[in-house]
């Protein structure tokens, strides 16, 4: 009896942000157990923010009163860029990485098999296995957070292409011209709709003059400024920061109808905290303005869809991405 129920039949998967790591414990069926959150910590280096992600593992796992023995794998989702094949993280600005052995170093400190891949890959990997249930061949996943990612599932699989950069949707110019991005082009994706552009956008214009109930309810310097914030702004009236959303939204939009155009996909999914704050004031402007945008035709059978995982993605498809790896 005490051999069976130290069988490897649990699964982890991690969300590492720039601000936060998740992390939760799964059966093989991707039913969750249990779960730990911790802040990251990016300024202790890669040394720090390592050891932060294997403490979130273990509280993780010692939640669901479970030991390492019992687990089969870890799956990390990490933002930037990835080789999903060594588990290095190549480049992660958020974080301050660059060439982290993130793979080695965790395994070190766990003992236990790690994967790695990029964050949106992975919470497309998550939504893709739970809400869709690997019924569509074709996928878009596009996440408006911080910054914008995206993932793609082309013929049931997921879609790396031939650097393993495939699906920064973010970084499509939507806006020739327009402001500068992180990447250092003008007029991307994430220059325009990402929560840090859209913040940007609105603590400028209040420099500027601009009169918003979001003064009132955060102070004049819109310090500690959440996306629900904003919800909360256009419920009370608020026709300024209604029309900086419904500018996200066409940009989105935009983008949902340029990517029907090159890939087809049978669904295309939007996620990430923009998205979950903001869906009723967003989705119904999103979808009117991809089809104004996509060629004509093409958008018969096309579901485009919120993501109701939320903050969840990123840990499914951690623990997706694990019991792929450990088969």
């Amino acid at each position: 009896m005490a051999e069976s129920s130290e069988k490897k039949e649990y699964l982890v998967g991690v969300d590492l942000g720039g601000t936060k790591i998740l992390s939760g414990v799964f059966k093989s069926s991707l039913a969750c157990l249990g779960r730990s959150k911790m802040s990251t910590k990016p300024q202790r280096g890669a040394k720090g923010v390592i050891e932060r992600i294997a403490h979130c593992v273990e509280d993780a796992v010692d939640e669901c009163d479970l030991t390492f023995k019992q687990v089969r794998g870890v799956g990390i989702g990490a933002p930037g860029a990835v080789d999903s094949d060594s588990g290095k993280v190549i480049f992660a600005p958020n974080l301050g990485w660059e060439d982290v052995d993130l793979k080695k170093d965790l395994e070190d400190k766990i003992g236990l098999p790690v994967f790695v891949e990029n964050d949106c890959n992975i919470c497309t990997l998550g939504i893709y296995e739970t809400e869709l249930e690997t019924k569509p061949r074709q996928m878009v996943g596009i996440f408006l957070g911080t910054g914008i990612g995206g993932g793609l599932i082309l013929d049931g699989k997921l879609y790396c292409g031939f650097n393993r950069t495939a699906g920064e949707v973010g970084h499509m110019v939507i806006e020739v011209g327009g402001p500068k991005c992180s990447c250092g082009n003008r007029g991307c994706f994430e220059a325009v709709a990402s929560r840090g552009a859209i913040f940007r956008k609105i603590q400028n214009d209040v420099k500027a003059g601009q009169k918003t109930v979001l003064t009132e309810m955060l102070g004049p310097g819109l310090d500690d400024m959440r996306s629900g914030d904003l919800r909360k702004a256009i419920r009370q009236g608020d026709k300024y920061v209604e029309k900086v959303i419904e500018d996200a939204a066409e940009y989105t939009g935009i983008a949902v109808a340029n990517l029907i155009n090159i890939i087809n996909p049978q669904v295309v999914v939007l996620g990430g905290g923009i998205i979950t704050a903001l869906e009723d004031e967003m989705m119904a402007i999103i979808l009117e303005t991809a089809k104004d945008y996509v060629m004509a035709g093409t958008f018969k059978g096309i579901e485009v869809m919120a993501s109701k995982l939320g903050d969840d993605a990123g840990i499914v498809g951690g623990a997706v991405l694990a019991r792929m790896r450990t088969k």
